[in-house]
Parts: structure tokens; sequence; C-alpha cells
């Protein structure tokens, strides 16, 4: 039976939409576990450890509605911190916040950094006037842009030209939406958080720098040698080393001495990704300007800005808003999508980190000299100097780091690897006519063989020497990494340390195609031996390095996503993750709203791993998130009272919500026993989060979920 007919059979059951129980205020009828002071919500699926047998898991989730709300277990609520639009430093709180780090202060105060990733063109023109108290010319842009192709090139046009204006105004606001914050915050007598502007109030946007130079990013480690070189294969910014502004900020992390690592992730739908053999990027032109209403692309475009000077890691220091922030090219240029950083006394600093795209790699950063202390500020120097490493998984549990460097000798995954599989799969490498930028797509072993017959080591592709060398190889990260036989893995979305092991955690949030890369089915395969896996893992990582195997590792899957009756656990597409004082792991979803094949799922959510107890390793549901979005950046506060979390792009498919806009949407499922049986779930079109007043346009904010008595959030 498709969904269509069984939807129909189903609202032919007479059932009306009012008599349909909404799933968040639904009680479950398992019982407490006394390791945990709350009730897990139910879900919209059935779980293994909702305590229901199969005919009340059938009753109970026959018929269910979604809410457009933050729903949070009982005991618990959620304060709105901050949304897109307020005031913050010489700016404005940014569009779509991510990752959230904590810094705390004297005197119950701390502050609270904020990644704001990209913009959603629908949900953004919807609310701009409402959050900003400004009108801009949406529509007259779009059909300007439209009656030229849809996209421009903004260094052609005339100075004189009707459309620069517009254009200029639609893409600096954006930009004014992306990048960095820093928001002071206070704890008022009740425990709770509330915005508390103060002298570390600070905002890094896309184009910071851009008028005022004294705001410019710098750049640490050998990539600062290609971008001063005057003589170039592609272009020249003009800037040297300097770099303005940080957009695609997505995930991130925390250093033991107290700064802020920010991750660029998806800076190709804004600049030009690929590069030439020395580094340097092609024009700007390549990534022309286009927006029409549903996409907002190559921001880049309208201010010149060089591709290679984004994609990286940013490091800032919350405490001192006048100092720089630094973009450490010894970490890689690839779609930063995670950092966890392990410093131990005695030993190398260690930074890992993924690259979130089908076929994207694991890494790792080896400082050159030795961490003295842990809490040292004097730490951030071991990032400008050691080796980059990608990660080569072995079927068996094994694995080993290869070293980006010069002399590293190439080794790709050959296109037979993915027929074994019944995949064809062509292998991207660098291209072999080194006149030109970007990859080359290889589908033939052959084809394979004599690429390396030409082709033996990274120095045969990355011309020059010493630093401008190196540079280059770590400008060009991920078409490396694939030369040199790294895995191609199922977009790694999150690390982070296990505090008691010094293991590191993984989320990777799917695995399939996007016709460019795609996962190794040898390693990334689904419970019963699936060589596609939409739904995601964790993974546990122990490294050699802490260990003295300066080379190895051990890798394991510990959650499998998907639903229980494919042999996951309940969730889809893992993303950022938190670990807290006692080991337990929180994780968050990103599974996408626009695909109907991941609906089963219901709204992007947050899980909690207990640790320990009756119920460690479960997947438990502790928060779902309003319509069409995504939460994101979980972290908490010192005492770990309060958990922050950003709810990214409310109502980002269907944007603003109207009177009694809904759909009714039908799933097989199963129960416990493996029996299937029929669910009606009635779903709201479009968000009005935070208002949820019916016609509000949605906005991003950041919340601070706690419990009503002001315990520990486990405790």
């Amino acid at each position: 039976m498709n969904r269509r007919t069984l939807l129909i059979e189903l609202l032919g059951l007479g059932a009306a939409a009012a008599a349909t129980p909404a799933l968040a205020g639904a009680a479950s009828s398992g019982s407490r576990s006394v390791e945990l002071p709350f009730e897990p919500l139910p879900g919209p699926i059935p779980l293994p450890g909702d305590g229901r047998t199969a005919a009340q898991q059938q009753a109970f989730y026959s018929r269910i509605a979604i809410e457009d709300r933050l729903v949070l277990p009982e005991g618990y609520r959620s304060e709105l911190l901050f949304t897109w639009g307020d005031r913050l430093a010489d700016g404005r709180f940014g569009f779509n916040n991510d990752y959230l780090a904590f810094t705390p202060l004297a005197d119950g105060r701390a502050l609270l950094t904020v990644n704001f990733e990209y913009v959603s063109p629908r949900v953004w023109m919807q609310g701009y006037s409402e959050a900003t108290g400004e009108t801009l010319p949406f529509a007259a842009l779009i059909e300007a842009l439209a009656a030229r192709g849809g996209s421009v090139d903004t260094g052609s046009l005339a100075a004189d030209d009707p459309l620069r204006q517009p254009l200029l105004a639609v893409a600096s606001a954006a930009m004014a939406d992306l990048g960095i914050g820093v928001a002071e915050i206070a704890q008022g007598a009740g425990g709770t958080w509330r915005p508390a502007s103060g002298r570390f109030d600070r905002r890094i946007t896309g184009l910071s720098g851009w008028r005022q130079p004294e705001q410019r990013l710098r750049c640490s480690g050998p990539a600062a040698a290609v971008f001063r070189r005057s003589q170039r294969q592609g272009y020249d910014d003009g800037l040297g080393d300097q770099v303005i502004g940080s957009f695609a900020n997505c995930a991130g992390g925390q250093t033991p001495w107290g700064t802020v690592l920010s991750a660029e992730e998806n800076v190709q739908s804004q600049v030009v990704e690929r590069v030439y053999a020395d580094g340097s990027s092609p024009p700007p032109a390549e990534r022309p300007f286009r927006f029409d209403g549903t996409r907002l692309d190559g921001l880049g475009n309208p201010f010149g800005l060089a591709g290679n000077k984004y994609g990286w890691m940013v490091e800032l220091d919350p405490r001192r808003p006048e100092q720089p922030a630094v973009k450490h090219s010894w970490l890689g240029r690839f779609r930063h999508e995670a950092v966890a950083v392990q410093a131990t006394a005695g030993r190398p600093l260690v930074v890992f980190s993924g690259c979130d795209r089908h076929g994207g790699h694991l890494y790792r950063f080896v400082s050159e000299a030795v961490v003295r202390d842990p809490a040292d500020p004097a730490n951030s120097r071991l990032l400008e100097r050691g080796r980059l490493e990608a990660a080569l998984f072995n079927p068996d549990g094994s694995g080993r780091w290869l070293t980006l460097a010069p002399d590293t000798p190439l080794a790709p995954l050959r296109p037979s690897h993915y027929a074994r599989f019944d995949l064809n799969q062509p292998t991207l490498v660098p291209n072999r006519d080194r006149r030109q930028p970007g990859a080359e797509a290889i589908s033939s072993d052959a084809e394979l063989t004599a690429y390396l017959r030409q082709h033996r080591t990274l120095a045969d592709l990355y011309p020059g020497g010493g630093e401008e060398r190196q540079g280059a190889i770590l400008i060009d990260a991920h078409l490396a990494a694939n030369a040199i036989g790294a895995t191609p893995a199922a977009r790694p979305e999150d690390t982070d340390i296990d505090p008691r092991t010094g293991d590191l955690l993984i989320a990777f949030t799917a695995s399939g195609s996007d016709g460019d890369g795609r996962a190794d089915p040898a390693i990334f395969r689904g419970p019963r031996g699936e060589a596609s896996w939409p739904y995601g893992w964790v993974m546990r990582l122990s490294d050699g390095l802490q260990r003295g195997d300066a080379s190895g590792f051990r890798w394991r899957m510990v959650a499998t996503g998907g639903t229980p009756w494919q042999g996951g656990m309940g969730f889809a597409n893992p993303d950022n993750l938190a670990i807290d004082r006692r080991g337990n792991l929180w994780m968050v979803t990103d599974r996408s709203t626009s695909s109907s094949g991941l609906d089963v799922f219901g709204n992007n959510a947050c899980w909690l791993f207990p640790a320990s107890g009756p119920r460690a390793g479960e997947a438990l549901l502790f928060a779902s998130g309003p319509m069409e979005c995504e939460l994101c950046g979980p972290c908490f506060d010192s005492a770990e009272t309060t958990l922050f979390l950003a709810v990214q792009h409310p109502g980002e498919t269907n944007g603003t919500r109207e009177q009694g806009a809904t759909e009714f949407q039908a799933h097989s499922l199963e129960d416990r026993d493996g029996g299937r049986f029929e669910q009606l779930r009635q779903v709201p079109l479009g968000s009005n989060w935070p208002a949820r007043a019916p016609g509000r346009p949605p906005r991003p904010g950041v919340v601070a979920i706690s419990r009503h008595d002001g315990r520990p959030l486990l405790g």
C-alpha cells in the first residue's frame, strides 16, 4: 500500500482532527527510571524503551498530532534568551544560530558564544522587517535578477547599473546576519539566565574588516605564505594574509585554556571552493550572486572575497574582544563541522575535526611542541605548527592516520571498491592538469593507474616548496586526503571527547551520495549490511596517541540511527554532541525537513544516552523542536543546571504558519512484536516559533532549559 492510499484510508475512518491527541502532551505508560528525574518524551514512533506492550504501542501511536513548540519533559522549562534581530554589540544577533559555548565569568555572569551559519531566504524575508525594523528591496531585486538569468557577477556591473544598489543592500544585510557573536548573560536569584549587555559583547560578521581594516581576521600557519605570495595562478584579493569576516559558522568547540573554535562549513555556497595547485583561488566571478527567494548564494561575489580564505577553523577569545580572531591553517581547509581538543600535559596538543560532506574525512591535528599546562592561554601558539592527518578506517575496527605532507604517497580508493557493493562512484582527485583548479572524477581502475604513474606523492600535485607547498596542500585538504587514500566518511558532523575515557565520540549524520562523494560502504554499513544508510551513527574512537601509538586507533559504532524495526534506535541524523560531567551523552538531530523519506521521525530533537543506571546506553528523547527546525549546539552552564540549545531555521520549508495550516501524514509502523499498523499524523505547516501566534514570522533563537526546582538537569 502506498502512502497516498494509506492516507486516504486512514482519513476515511472518520476521526476528526480535534480527536487526535497531541503527542507532546501524552503521558507515557512506561515506568520512570529511578536514575532519571524525568520521564522521556514518547516521540512520534514506538521505541524499545517506551514501556508499552505491543498492543499499547498500537493504541497510542495510531493517531498523533505534532506541535509547533519546543517540547520538554514534565518538570522542565525553557526561557528564550536571544532571537534573531536582538541588539548585540555594534550589530545584531544573527540568523540561524548554531554552535553555543558557555564561558563563566565572576559574580554570576557568563559569556555565550554563538555561531550564525546561514540565511534561510524564505523565513529571512518574511521576518526581516519585524526583526530589524528595516526594509529591503527583496521583490525588486528578485525581479531584476530574473530578467538577467537569475544570477550576476557584481564585478561586471557598471558603477551606475540600477541593479548594484539593491544587490549590495541585500548582500550586506545577509552578511551582517552571519558569523560569530559573543553575548554576556547573568544569572538571576532563581538561577535562570538572562541577557545582560556588557563590555565583552562582540560581533564578527561575514564582512568584518570590509570597511574597518582593524577588524580583519588573521591567518596562522602555512596558508598565510600562500596568501602573501606575489605570483599566483589565480585571484589576488590584495589583502595579503589578512581576512575579511567569517561565515558558514556551524559547529565549534572550546579549548581548555578558554578560547572558542568556530567551524566554517558550507562556504562553497558563497565563494569559490576549488583551488589551483598553488592554493590560490579562481576569481569570484565563478560564484556569481544569486537570489530568487528560495536561494541566496554567492554572497562573497559582491565584495570580491577570495574563496581560499574560507572553510577554516577560527579561534577567538570571548574574554578579549579587542583581540583579532585567527584562522588556523594547520587545521586544514574543508567543510568543517566538528572540533574536539585534547590537551594533556607533556604530550602534543591534538585537535579532531570532520568534513561534513558525503565522502568527507575525519582529521587529526597534532602539534609540533607539547602542552605544558592545559589551561595556559599560550597554548594557542601550538596551533601554529604541527601536522594534519586524515583517518583511514579498516573494516576490522582498526585504523591509522595519514599525514597531509608533500612526501606522502598517493593511494586513492579505487572505483572497483565501490563496484563490489554494486555502487557506481568515481574517485575524486586533484585535476591531473595542474593548470586547472579543482577535482577530476576518475571512473575506472585503469584510468586511476595511469593517474598514479603521472603523480606519485602529494609533492607531484602541489608545486613549490616549504610553507607555500604545505599551505597549498592544507588549502586543498579534502582532495589531498582523497589522493592519499583517507577513508570517505558518512558526513562527520561533530566530535567530542569522553571525559571518563579520553575516547573520541563522532556523529556521522548519513551515508549516501551527493554525486561527488560517497561514504565507504565497507565501513559505514546499515544494521543489515546496507551500503547506504541515511540515518547515521555515533562512533567511539580510541586514539593511540595518548597510549604511545602515534599513528593508530580503534573504532566501533555505539549507536545507530533508523527506526527500531530497521535495526536503529529511533533517531535519525545525529548532529551536535555534548557530554556532561557524568559522562552522559546528549545529542541533537538534523534530519532534512524537506525529505519525505525522513518524515516518520518527526521533528528534530535532543536525545540523552545515559552513561550509567538501568537505562544506560538507551536513546531517550529529552526535547522535541518546533516545526521544520534543527536543534543545535547543546552546552551546559558550570553547575549543569541549565542546558542551552539553539533553535535553528524554524519554518524553513513552509515559512510562516497561517491559521489552520496543517497536513495529514500516513505512516506504516511496527510495534515491539513486529506487528504492522498504520498511523495518521497531524502536522502543522510552517512555524510561528517563538511567538506561537498564527501569521507571525518564525525566528531562530537560543533557549535556556532548566528544572522548575532549580536542581541539576539530571541530579
